[in-house]
């Protein structure tokens, strides 16, 4: 069973393959989205033993981001066939093939007990999206797309750099030598002070890169901007999510090591300086998607806020990698249809959205109050639990500056969001054929519920499973 779920999706990037008809061939995306939904269910609630080595096992922080990544794989699928009727011209069999190969590579990642098979797995969701990105096919995707693999590359790189550091550190401390996840916490205090120190440097350089810290984060604006909507909503949430799983792996090795405490400012300092780079380069910003690139720099600073703080902060940090996801699928999904609708992404053409495109302008302007913290919505609790966590443990000046940064980034956001929605459409706009319809709006609308509904309520078995995860990273100490 927990190697099917890999299987599965290769499997229907194979039929994608052979499916001639260019308007059949997306309907594939989502019926093996939802199959694999399904199994990640049945895996998450029955899950099975470790692998004879100990190489794959679906623990709780795995189990967390499947279920999240499966989710949204989904809804974005679902949108897929939506939008790709608009794009007929386009073939899509790259396209299909590459969804569902990336769908594969992020499995494997949240189910890698080797952090040597997780580096690889990580690499693959790097080389299947680097055709997603360039999908439209014109110089800024093209340049784009270089960018997104070379900085991402060199960034994964120095990730295996750290992974032969970390090993070397056990031959040093005459361990048995190991990249098992469970051998290396269990030994990480014995471990050669130096060469884990190296280790867990060019590990957090490289993860951190993958997701988008600042100063590591350059190759977001581009490959979000150019990239179609659905492809950004899974760069934002699906494969920033596996980056940040690969850390928090790290970030356990560190807890259990003398080196903890040094591990968690250097976070802390990077996800402060993550969330003032995206208050600087979201105000004024007009390019809309280039926005969304920004807001994401900010959310994942958010989350390296709260590995920081420790402590109560880790279960806001890992629910805040929930909503985060969902979130940014509401606005990347719902952002493509205006893109859609004006054939630009220029906040000077771009405006009244909600008269052009009625349900996606709604849907922009309501998950641009959730991801910017606005009550009822999911991202106001975990962004709450994680500053009240900081003035808690008397970091007043992060819990003082955490604020400031969330204000300044919902004033620059809110003047370019709402001219966008609200203002007065422009005279002799170019006319699209794109109009708001049921397979484009449902999509973002059913996220936008969960979005909701995890403000107002989250259902027992999914506050179990984030308990669990955060006891993983010391969240019950």
């Amino acid at each position: 069973m927990i190697w099917a779920i890999v299987l599965l999706p290769l499997l229907g990037a194979l039929i994608a393959w052979f499916i001639p008809d260019n308007r059949k061939r997306p309907f594939v995306l989502p019926l093996f989205g939802a199959l694999h939904l399904v199994m990640t269910v049945v895996l998450v609630v029955s899950t099975p033993p470790a692998s004879p080595k100990g190489w794959i096992f679906l623990d709780s922080l795995g189990k967390l981001t499947l279920l999240c990544n499966s989710v949204l794989f989904l809804v974005c699928s679902a949108y897929a066939v939506g939008y790709l009727s608009y794009r007929r011209r386009r073939d899509n069999r790259i396209l299909c093939m590459a969804l569902l190969d990336c769908l594969a590579a992020m499995t494997l990642v949240t189910m890698s007990q080797h952090l040597g098979l997780l580096w690889i797995a990580l690499e693959a969701t790097t080389l299947a999206m680097a055709p997603l990105v360039y999908f439209n096919r014109n110089a800024r995707s093209i340049e784009a797309t270089w960018k997104y693999l070379l900085i991402c590359s060199v960034g994964i790189a120095i990730a295996l750099l750290g992974l032969f550091f970390l090993a070397y550190s056990t031959i040093v401390a005459k361990q048995d030598v190991s990249l098992l996840l469970g051998s290396l916490i269990a030994d990480a205090p014995r471990l050669h002070a130096g060469w884990r120190h190296a280790a867990f440097i060019f590990l957090l350089v490289g993860f951190g890169s993958k997701m988008g810290l600042a100063p590591l984060h350059t190759w977001k604006p581009d490959a979000y901007g150019e990239a179609p909507g659905l492809v950004g909503a899974l760069l934002a949430g699906g494969l920033v999510n596996c980056a940040l799983l690969a850390l928090l792996r790290v970030y356990q090795i560190a807890a259990a090591s003398t080196e903890g405490a040094l591990f968690q400012e250097v976070l802390l300092g990077m996800g402060l300086v993550s969330m003032a780079f995206a208050a600087v380069f979201m105000a004024r910003q007009s390019d809309f998607k280039r926005m969304l690139a920004y807001s994401s720099v900010e959310h994942v600073g958010i989350i390296a806020v709260a590995l920081g703080l420790g402590k109560g902060a880790l279960l806001g940090a890992l629910l805040h990698m929930v909503n985060n996801a969902m979130t940014k699928g509401v606005l990347f999904l719902s952002s493509g249809n205006i893109h859609r609708a004006y054939n630009s992404k220029s906040t000077q053409f771009v405006r009244g959205a909600l008269k052009r495109a009625p349900w996606s302008g709604a849907l922009f302007l309501a998950a641009f109050l959730a991801i910017t913290g606005s009550p009822p919505f999911a991202p106001f609790v975990s962004e709450f639990m994680i500053v009240s966590s900081a003035f808690v443990q008397g970091n007043h000046w992060t819990g003082g500056l955490f604020l400031l940064f969330l204000a300044m980034i919902f004033i620059g956001m809110a003047s370019t969001v709402l001219p966008l929605v609200m203002g007065k459409m422009p005279e002799g706009m170019e006319k699209t054929p794109y109009r708001d319809s049921l397979p484009t709006v449902l999509p973002p609308l059913m996220l936008m519920g969960v979005v909701l509904m995890l403000g107002l309520w989250i259902p027992g078995p999914l506050m179990a499973l984030l308990q669990d995860a955060a006891g993983l990273l010391g969240g019950g100490r």
